[in-house]
């Protein structure tokens, strides 16, 4: 059995992860589904968020698993606190997930794959600056539509009801990798070919930028622990050294 430690993306919590956690968890696996510190807090909370900081609070909690292999997945922004965390401590963990997530390389920020994307301003409307720009919040009447709208409705109206504002530092942070750490690690890209947030023409560009990553493609949404949760906890145990991928 293994651990899964899984990181939620902008705006969300751990809570996102309960449907997946609980399917997994009946297989016999650990499950960590943390909310990140800042999330959701007050503008010296926001402030005080950074992306190593995010990074070692994941690498203390697969330092900690009571299981192993360690199984660290990220989740749309979550994919750079796997990524800083891996380059962090690689010897911790034993596999890297992204799920429809930001697999950037070395030297690159959230903030500048955003200017090398197509626009996408259906998701840039939902969003607006708090705190004289500490962090972001999203307008939850309108999120579902970009976030899950091939969920069902009522997870839907339910989870988005529980979106908190986002510390904007870590996004602005280019992230320091390499090949030595970082790149040692197997790693499996979850692609979501129906994705209004970060649409699947950004997510095969990361592909191409990192190169080397088990690809497994789902027809889902931003929020495949939404709308393909059976299939999301497949492509997680087939992230499992030594397990056959689907």
């Amino acid at each position: 059995m293994a651990t899964f430690v899984l990181i939620h993306g902008s705006w969300h919590g751990g809570w996102c992860f309960d449907e997946v956690r609980t399917l997994l968890e009946a297989e016999g696996h650990e499950v960590l589904t943390p909310d990140l510190p800042g999330m959701g807090g007050n503008e010296a909370e926001l402030r005080a968020a950074t992306l190593q900081a995010w990074a070692d609070f994941a690498v203390s909690l697969c330092r900690s698993a009571a299981q192993r292999p360690v199984i660290l997945a990220g989740h749309s922004r979550g994919g750079l606190v796997v990524s800083q965390a891996a380059e962090t401590a690689p010897e911790a963990i034993d596999a890297l997930v992204y799920i429809c997530a930001m697999m950037l390389p070395d030297g690159v920020s959230r903030a500048d794959f955003k200017a090398m994307e197509e626009p996408n301003p259906n998701f840039d409307a939902i969003i607006a600056a708090v705190h004289d720009g500490a962090g972001t919040v999203v307008d939850p009447s309108r999120a579902g539509n970009v976030f899950a709208q091939l969920s069902p409705p009522a997870l839907v109206e339910s989870a988005m009801a529980r979106l908190v504002a986002e510390p904007h530092g870590p996004r602005s942070t280019k992230l320091r990798l390499t090949a030595e750490r970082w790149g040692s690690l197997p790693r499996t890209y979850v692609e979501c070919t129906a994705d209004r947030t970060i649409p699947i023409a950004s997510q095969r560009k990361m592909q191409a930028m990192s190169p080397g990553a088990h690809v497994v493609t789902l027809d889902a949404d931003h929020s495949p622990f939404l709308s393909r949760p059976h299939d999301l906890e497949a492509a997680l145990i087939g992230a499992i050294p030594g397990e056959v991928s689907p």
